[in-house]
């Protein structure tokens, strides 16, 4: 059977021609997307391509014919598929299989902000698998998103219907795709050296998140703990990504950030000195790091849970015994 034989077969198209949607281009403050393309090569089209700021809790779970990678670029969210559930965070990307069951979405506090690339053709399924990808491994750590940006972005600027941007669509798409083989082939040369290491990860995360709570204050960063422990900061980060589903620097941040919430409602301290209670001699970055994970600065966090308290207390002396 020739490659063109099996394509109609994969698409399962008798006779006549499909009829495909108009081609639909958005530009909006949350959402840029260019979709329903037409597909112009046998081996592999981009479909459509995208980057969404998602409402706190919106959900997707329409199963789609095409493969499609989302990457995740801020905030936090989930992905279910085959009787699994991942959380997700800033540095890590999932594959959708063609017509699987899935679902996923925003967190309700902390949504998040992903780019897609949707594609379809004969090579996809071995694209896929080149990036490191299967059924049994859904989730990845991303390259840099700087570089995803890049391909996503020129690919959205060609949004003009021409052969000429079919071409650059598609350059860009398989420039993308080879980009994250590339960086899986890294992470697998990666791997191979770390199984010089004694234990498993699970026990070296345990090491680091037992140094993170007796030094947090002094602050330590990525390179401290990983030399503490014995390992590469490279391992270091697998390790987490693998148990915990988040980078060491992340899981680190967090909680710094949850030990100054707790300090600022608990004591009378002031920012400066809650920040440097936490590991931070720069006030200024303290605070942006503080409202990035809670949405609000550390004074309006503090009055915020002030009033709160007194609105609760004020509902219990006005309940009738």
């Amino acid at each position: 059977m020739s490659l063109y034989q099996q394509y109609l077969q994969s698409k399962k198209i008798e006779k006549g021609i499909t009829q495909m949607p108009n081609v639909k281009y958005t530009d909006s403050a949350t959402f840029r997307c260019l979709e329903n393309l037409k597909e112009g090569s046998l081996d592999i089209s981009l479909i459509h391509t995208g980057k969404e700021h998602c409402p706190p809790g919106h959900i997707c779970s329409m199963p789609r014919d095409e493969f499609i990678i989302h990457f995740v670029l801020d905030g936090t969210g989930f992905y279910s598929a085959g009787g699994q559930t991942w959380s997700l965070t800033p540095g890590q990307m999932f594959v959708i299989y063609p017509n699987e069951p899935v679902t996923y979405g925003a967190d309700e506090t902390n949504p998040w902000t992903y780019a897609w690339i949707g594609f379809r053709g004969i090579r996809a399924h071995s694209m896929v698998k080149e990036c490191g990808f299967s059924k049994n491994q859904l989730v990845l750590p991303a390259p840099d998103q700087k570089i995803i940006l890049k391909h996503i972005d020129y690919m959205l600027n060609h949004k003009q219907l021409s052969k000429a941007n079919d071409l650059r669509r598609q350059a860009y798409l398989i420039l993308l795709l080879a980009e994250l083989a590339g960086f899986h082939e890294k992470q697998s040369a990666q791997n191979k050296k770390n199984t010089k290491y004694a234990y498993s990860t699970s026990v070296y995360v345990e090491l680091a998140i037992e140094y993170i709570k007796d030094m947090y204050q002094k602050g330590i960063g990525i390179s401290n703990i990983a030399d503490n422990i014995g390992i590469s900061r490279a391992y270091l980060n697998n390790s987490f990504q693998k148990e915990l589903g988040m980078s060491a620097q992340t899981f680190l941040i967090d909680y710094k950030m949850h030990k100054a919430a707790s300090l600022l409602v608990s004591t009378s301290l002031s920012v400066k000195e809650i920040a440097n209670n936490v590991g931070y001699e720069d006030q200024l970055v303290f605070s942006k790091a503080f409202k990035k994970k809670f949405g609000m600065s550390p004074k309006n966090y503090k009055t915020h849970k002030e009033m709160m308290d007194k609105f609760n207390e004020k509902q219990v002396e006005d309940d009738p015994v």
